[in-house]
């Protein structure tokens, strides 16, 4: 098991955790934003987090139900903090600008954990470029992202110069997410607003395959049609699907849940189990640091790339 944070970041930064909160900077806006795993106690003095903060989000009091994606809440913003703003990424030649947004669900619109991620998905996709171009193949590596939201991982895989299918059930998402695509000077993702698990179905029956599948579903969720996901119950048959859409000699596999309770062992078993053995896999927790250098779990990853 392996434990991953992501160095290359410098417009985003945990400060401090503690009271199932947590305080981050984003470009230079500071917010406050609920944390259930954080059950420690604050490094930092309340009024401290209060003086510094732009905008903090408070959610709706009640429990969420089986089949809600997210809880709702609202915040509370300073004046001169705005709805939207922008911050970059850099790693490499690949530059990313994410626009942010204040959500009614916390959400901001970028999970910056999951940059180690874009790293190993834009370092891949180069790789095999370069390996189809020596064979004479010169069809970019075609990349499948699910549950993709605002598609940070598929601007990674663009940048690379795949060609981008982008899965998400939420047309608002996939408005957002084109905005990040112009944004980072990319162009030509193809968006499917559509539920995951239909996508996938019918793309086995279609007969596509794909060099790079990345799946990152929610604990739950909705498709357009009123489908329901529920991680649990589904997590299996999806990526027994995944599978079949997967290149068998070089294709590359990356993995995220957020579900809490969740082991890194859980996806690991579940990837053994319908992939077999597996060379070059990576599985365990990802993590921020905060300034007082507590680690706060983010989710659970597995990853894998085949090799020609």
């Amino acid at each position: 098991m392996e434990i991953l944070t992501s160095p290359d970041w410098t417009e985003y930064e945990l400060i401090d955790t503690g009271n199932r909160e947590k305080l981050e900077r984003f470009g230079k806006y500071i917010l406050i934003r609920p944390e259930p795993q954080a059950v420690w106690q604050k490094s930092l003095p309340e009024s401290e987090w209060e003086k510094i903060s732009h905008a903090r989000y408070v959610r709706m009091k009640g429990k969420k139900t089986a089949g809600d994606d997210y809880e709702r809440g609202s915040w509370t913003k300073k004046p001169k903090m705005p709805d939207q703003w922008i911050i970059g990424y850099k790693y490499k030649q690949m530059k990313l600008n994410f626009r942010l947004g204040l959500t009614a669900f916390g959400h901001i619109g970028v999970f910056p954990e999951q940059a180690i991620n874009w790293n190993y998905i834009y370092d891949l996709v180069n790789q095999k470029s370069k390996i189809k171009n020596q064979k004479s193949s010169p069809a970019p590596s075609r990349v499948l992202n699910l549950f993709a939201y605002t598609g940070g991982a598929s601007l990674a895989a663009k940048a690379a110069g795949a060609d981008v299918v982008h899965v998400d059930s939420v047309k608002q998402v996939i408005t957002w997410a084109k905005e990040m695509m112009e944004a980072s000077s990319l162009d030509n993702i193809r968006w499917v607003v559509e539920d995951a698990m239909n996508f996938v179905r019918r793309e086995v029956k279609r007969g596509n395959i794909y060099d790079g599948i990345i799946l990152d579903p929610p604990a739950y969720g909705r498709g357009p049609d009123g489908e329901k996901w529920i991680l649990e119950d589904s997590i299996d048959e999806i990526i027994a699907i995944c599978k079949q859409l997967l290149d068998p000699g070089h294709g590359f596999f990356v993995l995220s849940l957020y579900s809490m309770g969740f082991s890194s062992l859980i996806p690991e078993n579940l990837v053994k189990t319908r992939f077999g053995d597996i060379q070059n896999l990576q599985s365990g927790e990802f993590f921020f640091p905060d300034r007082a250098a507590r680690k706060l779990p983010l989710g659970v990853f597995l990853r894998f790339s085949r090799e020609v």
